[in-house]
């Protein structure tokens, strides 16, 4: 085997609840479904029978806006703790409160209920907007999430500051904070790297820190919740339109896990390949 030193973690995050804004770490056990914690919990449209998400903006975009927050740290060891949601107008619950389902409901202004495992073969609607390059355009279609998990496709994530630079250097005006495509992992490569440089990942291995070994599945094609308005940032069709462009709508990668442990902002991140 050979190894590159690739880069080091730039940042860390876990989303408590699918579509809601996550919590920012400096470090986090990894086991076998990612980083603990992360897509635990998420809302079910009692009319649609579908996992809520904000790939269906025109009823979903709304969670975007909402902060979902652990009461307390998750570990592998115990069972997840529950989480507290801010709604956008400030409001506060938790996932105990008896009356969780009526009041995010009433909220939403859709039958929702808050759901703290995968119901059997959960799904989303996912819509696409009309962006040339994509297979679908202004519809939208029901993507199928792997069983038993909360999980558009793999468990983990992850994007390099190059390929962020290199889209907000073909689209000077576009805003394209890491926030807009919900990593896992941000990793700096710190330093001049061709084009997208994760794209020749696929198919290694990625080292993290002492222990943690993840396989790199596939390019990561990106949607329309990179265009949506979140945390202070405005909607743009534009940012998903470059991406688009130049490099097949794709900007990051999916991974999964082969070893699991503990990883902490600033770790060392190796690629690891076979010789020829």
């Amino acid at each position: 085997m050979a190894r590159t030193l690739v880069g080091h973690l730039k940042a860390l995050w876990r989303y408590p609840v699918k579509s809601m804004q996550g919590e920012t770490l400096e470090i986090s056990e990894v086991g076998e479904q990612g980083l603990v914690g992360d897509r635990t919990y998420a809302l079910w449209d009692v009319k649609t029978s579908r996992v809520a998400s904000a790939k269906n903006p025109q009823k979903w975009a709304t969670l975007l806006n909402c902060q979902a927050t652990f009461t307390k740290t998750p570990t592998l060891s115990e069972p997840m703790p529950p989480v507290q949601i801010t709604l956008p107008m400030g409001t506060t619950v938790t996932s105990t409160q008896p009356d969780i389902n009526p009041l995010l409901s009433d909220w939403i202004e859709r039958e929702v209920q808050f759901l703290s495992s995968a119901p059997a073969k959960p799904s989303l609607d996912q819509y696409w907007p009309d962006v040339e390059g994509r297979e679908y355009r202004d519809t939208v279609v029901e993507l199928l999430m792997p069983e038993g998990t909360f999980f558009d496709s793999c468990p983990i994530h992850a994007v390099t500051v190059a390929t962020l630079e290199r889209l907000k250097a073909l689209y000077p005006t576009g805003e394209f904070d890491p926030c807009r495509f919900r990593p896992n992992l941000l990793i700096d490569t710190q330093a001049d790297q061709p084009d997208f440089v994760e794209n020749d990942w696929i198919g290694k291995t990625l080292l993290i820190g002492d222990s943690v070994i993840l396989k790199i599945d596939t390019k990561c094609p990106r949607c329309v919740v990179t265009t949506l308005a979140q945390n202070g940032l405005p909607q743009d069709l534009d940012i998903l339109r470059t991406t688009a462009k130049y490099n097949e709508v794709i900007a990051g990668i999916r991974l999964s896990v082969i070893q699991g442990g503990t990883i902490h902002q600033g770790d060392a991140v190796w690629l690891e390949t076979t010789n020829a």
